[in-house]
């Protein structure tokens, strides 16, 4: 369901320039959908859904700013954006036991209690 997510996001980000908000929002999305199988299975749900577009959660997050403003500035850190995105898809928090690790390095680790300095690549 991973590949399928990241696919909608892609089909939807391929319609926007790169490097706008709405198509950051997507690089946000896919970063979510590789580590979280859950996730990824939601946003691709929700992405078939013309009003849960890239677009659409991007306005939330702008929402927010507009709503913290200091002055002309407004800032949103990555994690407040996560916070966002994550209520607008439904998504559940990011815990470590539904983070997807890699499992050749965890099974090279427990069996012979050599750590791999390219795990951390």
């Amino acid at each position: 369901m991973k590949e399928e997510a990241i696919k909608r996001i892609e089909e939807q980000q391929a319609k926007l320039k790169e490097g706008t908000a709405a198509w950051v929002v997507g690089e946000q999305l896919k970063d979510i959908c590789h580590r979280e199988a859950k996730s990824a299975e939601l946003i691709a749900q929700d992405l078939q859904v013309k009003e849960m577009s890239l677009v659409e959660a991007e306005k939330q997050i702008k929402k927010w700013a507009d709503g913290h403003k200091t002055g002309n500035f407004a800032y949103v850190s990555p994690q407040k954006a996560d916070e966002i995105l994550r209520k607008f898809y439904g998504l559940p928090g990011a815990t470590a036991e539904e983070v997807e690790t890699p499992k050749v390095a965890e099974s090279v680790r427990a069996t012979t209690g050599i750590v791999d300095l390219a795990d951390f690549l």
